[in-house]
This record gives C-alpha cells, sequence and structure tokens, in this order.
C-alpha cells in the first residue's frame, strides 16, 4: 500500500516540477502562445488534483499506526498545490515589460493604473472561479462520501437481514429438537414404565413358583 503512495509522490514531483517551470515562463509570453501554455498549464494541474484524490484514498487505506506519517506528508503536498495554484493565478495576470509597454505605447502614465484595475478586477475574478471550483470539489468528495456511507448501510442491514435469518432457522431446529427430545423422553418414560411392570409380574411369578414348591414339598412331606 505504501509503495502506491510512495509511486504517486513521485509523479506528484514530476508534476508540479513541469508545471512550475511553465508557469514562470507564462508572463514572458502573450497572445496564441501564452493561451496554450495557459491551457496546458490548467490541464496538469487538474491532473495534480486527481492524482491527491488517489493519494488521500491510498493514505484511508494505510493502517492507523501508520498513518500519521502519511497524513502529514499529504497535507504538505496539499499547501505545496495551493501554493502552485496561486502562482499559476498571478501568472496568468502578470505581464512583462515588453508586453506592458506594447498595450501601454505612449500613454504609459495615464493609462497604468487602468491596467492596475484590470489586473485587480481578473485578480478578484479569478479567486471567485478558484472558490467555486475548491466548493464544487467539495461538493463531489461530500456526494462521494454520502453514496460510500449509503452502500455501507445497505451492507450492513442486508448483513443483518442474513444473521436475523440464520437466527430463525437456528431457533426453528431448537423447536424441533425440544420436540424430539420430548418425544424421547415420553418414549423412555413408558420403557420405564414397562421395564418396572415387567419386573413386578417376574416378582410375582417367582413367589408363586416358590408358594407353590413349597405347597408341593409340604404335601409330600405329609403324606409320607
Amino acid at each position: 500500500m505504501s509503495s502506491d503512495f510512495e509511486a504517486y509522490e513521485q509523479d506528484f514531483g514530476t508534476l508540479t516540477a513541469e508545471i512550475t517551470n511553465k508557469v514562470g515562463r507564462i508572463p514572458k509570453l502573450s497572445g496564441e502562445e501564452k493561451t496554450q501554455l495557459v491551457l496546458n498549464v490548467d490541464k496538469q494541474l487538474e491532473e495534480v488534483r486527481e492524482l491527491m484524490e488517489q493519494m488521500d484514498l491510498e493514505v484511508r487505506e494505510i493502517p492507523v499506526q501508520s498513518r500519521a506519517m502519511f497524513n502529514s506528508r499529504l497535507k504538505s503536498y496539499k499547501q505545496e498545490l495551493e501554493k502552485l495554484e496561486k502562482d499559476f493565478k498571478r501568472s496568468r495576470i502578470a505581464y512583462s515589460d515588453e508586453v506592458r509597454n506594447e498595450l501601454l505605447g505612449d500613454d504609459a502614465g495615464s493609462s497604468e493604473n487602468q491596467l492596475i484595475k484590470l489586473r485587480e478586477e481578473r485578480a478578484h475574478l479569478l479567486d471567485n472561479t478558484e472558490k467555486l471550483e475548491r466548493s464544487s470539489r467539495r461538493l463531489e468528495a461530500g456526494y462521494q462520501i454520502a453514496v460510500e456511507t449509503e452502500q455501507i448501510g445497505q451492507e450492513m442491514l442486508s448483513n443483518l437481514n442474513t444473521d436475523r435469518e440464520k437466527i430463525q432457522r437456528a431457533r426453528e431446529r431448537l423447536r424441533e429438537t425440544d420436540a424430539n427430545l420430548g418425544k424421547s423422553s415420553r418414549i423412555l418414560t413408558g420403557m420405564l414404565r414397562r421395564i418396572i411392570q415387567n419386573r413386578f409380574l417376574v416378582f410375582i411369578l417367582g413367589a408363586i413358583i416358590l408358594i407353590t414348591i413349597i405347597l408341593a414339598l409340604y404335601f409330600n412331606l405329609r403324606g409320607r
């Protein structure tokens, strides 16, 4: 499990290094070249976010005794990603000296305030967009957790129903066993009664035979 996390760490390091390099180049570009590089960085940042989600899932599967260390590393990566996103946002609204002079021309003094204002407005819009994206990701994560919780609840209910059926079957077997024991007890009681009766009859028969022998001997001796 930790080997998978370390593999994700390597991918994270490679991607963030590439993004850092590209973010530093963005303010120096303009036009279509800058647009393409911004789109490329935006795509790579989305890959890093997905990578962070995978790392988060891996940490949840790590045993509790080792989880704290990985949580700490994951937290530092999240902070690094936030910083990278902020740098990317700044680079998108930043201009190199050449581009700024080209935009302002001879009216640099009078137009610089407008450029600053435009930059602030774009930064504000980017902040709002970033907040919306974070809220959307939180909602998606919350929805995923809710779905997983519902699935776990359904599995628990299914297991409880299965256990209840097993208990009911066990109770039925116990009832059948009790009934069979009752029948066996009655049969044994009847057999015991017959044995006692037979013994009593044997004793009576033996007594009769003994009395007959005694009377026979008595009359035989008397006749002599």
